[in-house]
């Protein structure tokens, strides 16, 4: 099982830099990009973010129980050791770690979509693909520097992050308050299927990735057992709130294919009313954004490893802290990983490759969620509430999984696969 949590160090992360994490993760590149994917579905969109919305409220609480009950390294990893041994801890920590490392490409093309509104030049090709790189190197040596500086950029990027989001919903209050009805445009009727439901929740929970973030470092966080629980739950409760009235308004007020075909749609809805000098504004918003999104979850691309070398089920090598107390070696190889998933995908438009790695890495990373549930109840036996929540967040799973097809899932299954070898490899060295 996962080390129990050590002593809180002198400089741990706080309750709002823990919460500028839960947030900042899942407040990142998915409310800027996924109103382009998700505009052809129509209403099954708005549908679709708000049983994403409810199946993410319930994973947070699962969640938040289980980091009161055991506030240790490793999150997803350290829950489903504690339930069912390391074979099912190991394999739960690789899907969780192919989640966030390939899930780390999707974001860096998000900042890169973004940025080329206002810098046409970096809109695709080598130009693009460099800057992607150099967002995510240039991170990955924050991270490496000390979590108290990546802890101190996240609370600053999330809070950048939510004055596009507030803009668009004060211009969408605006509009309905001076033009009613009329503000709402008549957009081609989209019938309502349950197949387009199930592939607007499957993308929706791009924009909820994250929910879980407080309980990968908690041996990072004061008072973990109170504060971990606490900004799970609010920061799903906010982010939630911001999605549904973000993704209303441009559902209901762009026509639907302006939206499809933007990089960036916030911007565009925002410059649609205020002109172009508010579109670039806005996508710069947006970069930061994702930004701040990508330097969170490079955060836990380092400290994944590092807690299952330290549970025994993953080469020791990741398991050593440089000498900031950083998981250094881990975070060189992670980055490493990142940097050959974006030399092997980088091409066509921004958004298809977004939408591909991003189906991908989703795939991969279901069964992190899907055992975390499971996990819960077992270890929450004793605590109904918990355990309804966990059902319900274990049928919401296998549901995204269906949505997010054939293709992505067998993507997914051959990325799980390539940890079969390196679990035989360390069980037998050990």
């Amino acid at each position: 099982m996962a080390d129990a949590i050590p002593p809180t160090p002198r400089r741990a992360l706080g309750f709002w830099p823990t919460l500028a994490l839960v947030v900042g993760n899942m407040i990142g590149s998915g409310i800027y990009l996924l109103p382009a994917t998700l505009a052809p579905l129509g209403t099954n969109a708005l549908i679709g973010w708000g049983a994403t919305i409810a199946g993410a409220m319930t994973l947070a609480y699962v969640f938040a129980r289980l980091a009161a009950k055991l506030p240790c390294a490793g999150g997803p990893y350290a829950f489903a050791d504690a339930a069912f041994g390391p074979v099912v801890g190991f394999a739960v920590a690789w899907s969780y770690w192919i989640l966030i490392w390939a899930g780390n490409g999707a974001l860096a093309i998000a900042v890169v979509s973004a940025l080329s509104v206002p810098f046409p030049a970096i809109a695709s090709g080598l130009p693009a693909f460099a800057t992607a790189l150099l967002m995510i190197w240039a991170l990955v040596a924050v991270n490496m520097r000390g979590v108290v500086l990546a802890g101190r950029i996240q609370l600053v990027t999330t809070l950048v992050k939510l004055v596009p989001l507030v803009m668009v919903i004060l211009l969408a209050l605006w509009l309905l308050l001076a033009n009613g009805g009329s503000a709402i445009v008549d957009n081609p009727p989209v019938p309502i299927s349950a197949g387009a439901v199930s592939a607007a929740v499957a993308l929706t929970f791009w924009g909820f990735l994250g929910v879980e973030s407080a309980t990968v470092p908690a041996d990072r966080v004061k008072d973990a057992a109170r504060i971990v629980p606490r900004v799970t739950l609010i920061g799903t409760a906010l982010t939630g709130l911001v999605y549904l009235l973000v993704a209303g308004a441009i559902g209901l007020m762009m026509p639907v294919a302006l939206t499809a075909a933007s990089p960036a749609p916030l911007a565009a809805f925002l410059g649609r009313a205020w002109g172009n000098g508010a579109l670039e504004i806005a996508a710069i918003f947006a970069a930061i954004s994702a930004l701040g999104a990508l330097n969170g979850f490079i955060l836990l691309q380092g400290e994944v490893p590092r807690a299952m070398a330290r549970g025994g089920v993953f080469p020791g090598w990741f398991g050593k802290d440089g000498s900031r107390g950083t998981p250094t070696r881990a975070h060189l190889v992670s980055g490493g990983l990142v940097t050959i998933v974006m030399a092997l995908n980088y091409t066509g438009s921004t958004g298809a490759l977004f939408a591909d790695i991003a189906t991908i890495s989703l795939a991969a990373g279901m069964l992190a969620y899907f055992v975390s549930a499971l996990a819960a109840l077992k270890l929450l036996a004793g605590d109904r509430t918990a355990k309804l929540a966990a059902i319900v967040s274990a049928a919401f799973v296998l549901w995204m999984i269906y949505g997010l097809g054939l293709r992505a899932n067998l993507w997914g299954l051959g990325l799980l696969a390539l940890g079969l070898p390196v679990f035989l490899w360390v069980r037998r060295s050990r």
